[in-house]
């Protein structure tokens, strides 16, 4: 089968590398000059299906409302008349109820701990080298309330099969003695030993080699302007040169820009995007920078090293659609880096970045046939593409393949928003 996979990100690149497996002739498209140059590099490195936790919980309403009054810096909503952000919104907050983030929350686990083994095997069957780090992660907590609130969370992934483990201060300092020189008193972490980290850019380049040994062609510089549809499949792609791609298959993964084509084909596809913010930093000291990846759990700031330099990342941002960046973006990463690893970073030697991650209301991605017959998805994984970057791609692979996949793709189905729909407009009808 001809596919053109349109998106030249992690996603894009995973996608086509596995269909190639399959035996599908495939092209992959990107307006970029190179694969991986988005979002997927500028995100915080971390491997962490530990960390698969629904964004939509009990809890993120008053988040939200403290971000609308200024009072939450690690979460910002512009408000602004945007009616994808308003059903959007209104989406996520259906999904704040206890049994929905739980359920959310277990589906983004079994997706994430799935692509976590693929990923390995992947690593050693291609001789990939991204800068892995197998230590674990550490999830840092700075007051007692906080940390008795993750203890709950790390049973939870106990139970899920994962090796977490919660620590005092002075044991997070033995798992990774850069953070004993911090200036922030941290009440404890938790470790989570099976999670890691890598440099998702260099993971996408070098699958892309991978890739076009099996006859994978990339076309760069490309961006694609359309999809025409008849009503029941695409007919073809338009570029914005204006010339035409045609193909027996598309896949759809532009990240959060895939909500935009498909409303050129009349699907409306519920993802948004959440601007994130990242820096690399050249490590000064490496005595004094850390040797495994961590998250602040208060200020959301993430952290993953990177051979020489540091990566950083923090912030989601609901501004629609705009990339631009401003040096005071940055600041709060900078500080709490400084704060974290005082001497140990060489802050003349800093890129800064910013990357737009597609979030579906639920937080699941959306994996797979479309009302379109033609037309599969892959896109909505948030802040976590890396993590789920191989399993996804195998999902769709399956899918495409009309063969069982080996773990069940029904939380992650495009219908799944719709059949939602369906239910609240029932109930809606029998309570009038």
């Amino acid at each position: 089968m001809r596919i053109a996979v349109l998106g030249g990100g992690i996603i894009g690149v995973t996608s086509a590398f596995y269909l190639a497996r399959e035996g599908h002739e495939v092209v992959v498209y990107d307006e970029r000059d190179r694969v991986a140059d988005d979002t997927t590099a500028s995100t915080a490195g971390l491997i962490a299906p530990g960390h698969s936790y629904a964004w939509a919980s009990p809890q993120a309403p008053k988040m939200l409302l403290r971000s609308l009054v200024g009072g939450q810096t690690s979460i910002r909503v512009k408000p602004r008349l945007d009616p994808a952000l308003i059903r959007w919104g209104l989406a996520f907050m259906r999904e704040c109820t206890p049994a929905r983030s739980l359920k959310n929350t277990l589906a983004k686990y079994e997706l994430a701990s799935y692509s976590q083994t693929l990923l390995e095997k992947l690593t050693v069957e291609e001789s990939l080298a991204y800068h892995r780090t197998d230590g674990g992660i550490l999830y840092l907590y700075r007051d007692a309330a906080a940390l008795h609130e993750a203890s709950s969370k790390a049973e939870l992934m106990r139970q899920q099969g994962r090796s977490q483990r919660l620590l005092t201060r002075e044991q997070a300092f033995e798992v990774d003695p850069a953070l004993a020189n911090s200036t922030i008193d941290f009440a404890g972490a938790v470790h989570d030993e099976d999670d890691g980290t890598g440099d998702p850019a260099l993971f996408t380049v070098g699958l892309a080699a991978a890739a076009e040994r099996l006859g994978v062609r990339f076309e760069l510089n490309t961006r694609i302007e359309s999809l025409e549809s008849d009503g029941t499949s695409i007919v073809r792609a338009r570029t914005a040169r204006g010339s035409e791609i045609d193909a027996d298959c598309y896949v759809l993964a532009l990240g959060s820009a895939s909500s935009t084509l498909a409303r050129t084909a009349g699907l409306r596809v519920p993802v948004y995007p959440a601007k994130g913010y990242s820096l690399s930093v050249a490590i000064r000291d490496q005595s004094r920078a850390p040797h495994t990846g961590g998250i602040d759990e208060r200020s959301l700031v993430a952290w993953s090293p990177f051979g020489s330099t540091l990566r950083m990342s923090a912030v989601a941002e609901f501004a629609g659609y705009d990339k631009t960046h401003a040096p005071s973006n940055f600041a709060e990463i900078r500080a709490a880096g400084e704060e974290l690893f005082p001497g140990a970073l060489d802050w003349s030697s800093v890129e800064y970045r910013s990357g737009l991650r597609p979030m579906t209301p639920d937080g699941p991605p959306i994996i797979g046939a479309t009302p379109r017959d033609n037309l599969f998805v892959n896109t909505g994984h948030g802040h976590v593409g890396w993590t789920m970057a191989c399993g996804s791609a195998a999902l769709l692979a399956a899918e495409l393949g009309r063969r069982p996949a080996e773990i069940d793709a029904t939380p992650y189905r495009f219908d799944r928003f719709s059949r939602r729909t369906r239910k609240s407009a029932a109930r809606s009808v029998r309570t009038r």
